[in-house]
């Protein structure tokens, strides 16, 4: 049996190509309709990973895309899901090129999801996904502080995002699984 891969974890300088990479695609994207060509010198944006990107306009949420299959280099991820996150998010009409400047990018870089008990998950730390069947729900990290939701809340909110009803991470046959997220953006 082999090894499970381990992740080497992001530096600084990292989480500014990557945030590069993602304002390079998007700008390319919408003037062209392209990505952009190369790949990143850093060693460590080749490594698979799950990540998210959120774009918000003028401060306002505008679309959000992510994967947490680790099935493809990180630098791609983040090409692929910041032309879905600006334009194919089905709850937002898609940026347009006039909007670039008011702009802002979020990368959110997943750990390997794993099977979590409810009294293990930590708010602020921990994204949580729940499927029962064909239904699946995701919330990072990140979206429990800003509501500033409980642990119980938390779960009852990815249950809703799954399709399913509140309290149903409770009842067999629902699966919960957690992350962590290194989660970084543009600044103004």
């Amino acid at each position: 049996m082999s090894e499970p891969v381990v992740f080497e974890p992001l530096t600084d300088r990292d989480r500014q190509e990557l945030l590069r990479i993602s304002r390079a695609t998007l700008r390319e994207h919408l003037t062209t309709g392209y990505l952009p060509p190369g790949s990143p010198h850093r060693s460590t944006l080749l490594q698979p990973a799950g990540a998210f990107v959120t774009v918000f306009v003028g401060g306002e949420l505008r679309g959000c895309m992510g994967r947490v299959e680790a099935d493809q280099p990180l630098y791609l991820v983040i090409e692929e899901l910041t032309v879905a996150a600006s334009t194919r998010d089905s709850r937002f009409e898609p940026v347009r090129v006039e909007e670039m400047k008011d702009t802002r990018l979020s990368v959110s870089v997943l750990s390997r999801v794993q099977p979590a008990r409810a009294e293990e998950i930590e708010i602020g730390k921990h994204g949580l996904v729940i499927t029962r069947g064909p239904r699946r729900g995701l919330l990072l990290p990140q979206v429990a502080v800003e509501h500033a939701f409980t642990v119980e809340q938390f779960l009852d909110e990815t249950c809703k995002k799954a399709g399913l009803p509140s309290g149903a991470w409770k009842e067999p046959g629902t699966t919960l699984e957690s992350f962590t997220a290194d989660v970084f953006k543009e600044r103004d």
